[in-house]
């Protein structure tokens, strides 16, 4: 076997699963889970129907690259999304994958030399994916830490010389999980400087980016950021979107991956090796997601309305901000993060995920220590007796 895969941690949710043994919530309080970032709003019908409508699709094997309706439709959205003119070239600039998830890790195992001691720079907290991804590919991980001393946005001026010379891969996550931080374009635009002077490559998860507070200004992407330094071939940068969150559609496993078109070359060769083509049906699904947006403003609509609920519920009690976007809440927790969470689990049956268990410990520190992650998922009305009850429960405390 893999000898690395013995380096890796266990998942976030084998923890609190072994967190949560042994306690026994009260019997009449019905169970609401905030810890999984799985969305529950309805996938939109007209979704459902192109995959219905697509079936006969399943007597022809699908090719890794997609259809051309396919990435063309990605690539005006994401051109119009992120004012990329002139644009991405369908052909050269897009692949299709299924879910950012398995294109993520994939990614790491495409990119990395792992003959020259590679380092693959990461948020901390973050998405375990990355960790994994780094490890199996033979890197050595390096967290960068996000505290709210840095607005949750990692602190990558803190980083070494030492460390950015031998990177090879940059993790960044924007808007962030679990801090829903957004990296403004300055920022973006200084790692894409970096990205040049230590010659490594920028792998941006951006799958949040359509779930934000204010309607006037969405999150600004890594595409974005090469497209103001008039980069228009991309180098060195590639974005991961997906329509799980955006569409409410996580069991479609649909997203693509975008950018420096010599990266996604090599890339596309991999996946021709790794089998991970995205079945016929669920492509004429994505044309249609990507070209609609109206569903996607009504979706940020039932998230605000959730936010504003859940915030009044716990002022003055739980220290809890809005996030400029994602479907997270990050507070501060009185008593340490673990049992915060199992006594939270305990008394009133609501499940939330300990901060550190989605962190490292780094020099003695874990910047998730002492905060949980909340995802506001369930409908507006479990939300609202979620809120009420931890609000019970801190004042318990």
């Amino acid at each position: 076997m893999h000898p690395d895969l013995d380096r890796l941690h266990p998942y976030p949710f084998e923890k609190l699963a072994a967190l949560k043994a042994g306690a026994v919530p009260p019997a009449p309080l019905d169970h609401i889970a905030l810890s999984i970032g799985e969305p529950k709003h309805p996938t939109p019908g007209f979704i459902t129907e192109e995959v219905l409508s697509h079936l006969h699709g399943l007597s022809s094997y699908p090719t890794t690259r997609g259809t051309t309706a396919l990435r063309r439709a990605v690539a005006d959205w994401a051109g119009k999304r992120f004012n990329l003119a002139p644009g991405l070239d369908p052909d050269r600039h897009v692949l299709p994958v299924n879910g950012t998830r398995e294109a993520l890790f994939a990614f790491a195992q495409a990119v990395i030399d792992a003959t020259a001691d590679a380092v693959v720079v990461m948020p901390n907290p973050f998405y375990q994916i990355y960790e994994g991804a780094a490890l199996l590919a033979g890197a050595t991980p390096h967290y960068v830490p996000a505290t709210a001393e840095s607005g949750f946005v990692p602190a990558f001026e803190e980083v070494p010389a030492d460390v950015w010379t031998g990177c090879q891969l940059l993790y960044i996550c924007s808007p962030g999980n679990p801090t829903g931080a957004v990296i403004d374009l300055p920022t973006l635009e200084r790692l894409i400087a970096l990205a040049d002077e230590y010659d490594f490559v920028i792998a941006a998860d951006e799958c949040y980016s359509e779930i934000y507070a204010d309607e006037s200004s969405p999150p600004p992407g890594l595409l974005q950021a090469c497209a103001s330094l008039g980069r228009h071939g991309f180098d060195r940068c590639v974005v991961f979107h997906s329509l799980s969150k955006r569409s409410n559609a996580p069991g479609l496993r649909s997203g693509f991956v975008a950018g420096d078109a010599d990266i996604l070359e090599r890339f596309f060769r991999y996946r021709t090796y790794h089998g991970c083509a995205m079945p016929p049906h669920h492509q004429a699904a994505s044309v249609k997601a990507w070209r609609d947006e109206e569903h996607v403003r009504t979706n940020r609509e039932l998230y605000r309305a959730k936010f504003d609920a859940v915030l009044d519920i716990l002022d003055g009690v739980l220290p809890a901000t809005r996030p400029e976007a994602s479907f997270y809440l990050w507070p501060e927790t009185p008593v340490p993060d673990p049992e915060f969470a199992r006594g939270l689990f305990a008394s009133q049956n609501v499940t939330v995920l300990p901060g550190s268990y989605l962190s490292r410990d780094v020099d003695g520190t874990n910047p998730g220590e002492n905060r949980v992650r909340m995802a506001l998922v369930a409908p507006l009305d479990e939300c609202i007796e979620a809120a009420h009850r931890i609000r019970t429960y801190t004042e318990s405390l």
